[in-house]
């Protein structure tokens, strides 16, 4: 039988396409991590209240090709989050978040991380490092754990933040909404936000099920006192229904695309 099942994945061109080409994605971002071909994309997350002032900003990986273009998150992380490149993405990601906060004394930034990164030894050790090197850098840091991942090992999850958390580590559940959260852990969890997925933001203003499912979302963040973000806010007719939500802090194109030259690069530049 598994001799079957083995001709019968050989034989079918689509699953042979799909599997080559994750091959060549995984080489390309292990060639990409070994050759340090990675930067920060920085995209602001503003207050609902005043749009005109940035909360923080959110760390965004980007991975370089040889010739030097830049390649989003989208087109790898789905081949290599669950295999050690996804782990070895994480802390690159936050080796790169912990020298940006070094540098810029004003900037507050969130970095992604996987629930399977907890544990992880080289994340950890670059962690501490960051924190050894800057005490300041805690207290400006927001770690955002996707809730799929969350939901993964969720007590594992809990006492990881309660850890973390002693040193002024701020974290955000990210993609709320998407997964399929136990509600249950929401009393033992310690997640400072959480961010609304942007699949129930899209067109919020005209769509009265997104309207019924973000007000939803955005009452249980509020009864557990966890600041809402909005993602993916691109219209002013969605900002304005937010704000007048309640939400607290809004992020997407709106607002400001990611990008690897953010607003005190620019400064920098402008001084000299």
């Amino acid at each position: 039988m598994d001799g079957k099942i083995r001709v019968g994945l050989e034989g079918n061109p689509l699953g042979f396409a799909v599997s080559e080409n994750d091959r060549q994605t995984m080489a390309m971002v292990s060639s990409a991590l070994d050759q340090r071909r990675v930067k920060l994309a920085f995209q602001p997350v503003v207050l609902g209240s005043d749009p005109s002032r940035t909360a923080f900003h959110e760390g965004l990986i980007r991975i370089m090709d040889p010739s030097g273009r830049v390649i989003p998150a989208g087109d790898f992380m789905g081949a290599v989050e669950e295999q050690e490149l996804g782990r070895r993405i994480d802390v690159a990601a936050l080796e790169a978040g912990m020298w940006t906060l070094a540098q810029q004394p004003d900037v507050r930034l969130s970095i992604n991380m996987s629930a399977r990164s907890i544990g992880y030894s080289p994340w950890l050790r670059a962690l501490h490092q960051g924190l050894r090197r800057d005490p300041t850098i805690g207290e400006r840091l927001i770690l955002e754990i996707t809730e799929s991942s969350a939901m993964l090992v969720p007590e594992l999850v809990t006492s990881f933040m309660n850890d973390l958390q002693k040193h002024g580590i701020a974290f955000a559940l990210d993609d709320f909404g998407a997964g399929f959260t136990a509600f249950r852990y929401f009393k033992d969890f310690f997640f400072d936000m959480v961010k609304i997925d942007g699949q129930f933001i899209r067109n919020i203003a005209a769509d009265p099920d997104n309207q019924v499912l973000t007000k939803a979302l955005q009452s249980i963040a509020q009864h557990f006192d966890m600041v809402t973000v909005a993602e993916s806010v691109e219209t002013v007719a969605e900002a304005e229904f937010l704000r007048n939500m309640g939400v607290d802090c809004l992020q997407g194109y709106l607002f400001g695309a990611p990008t690897t030259r953010p607003v005190w690069d620019a400064a920098a530049v402008k001084r000299a």
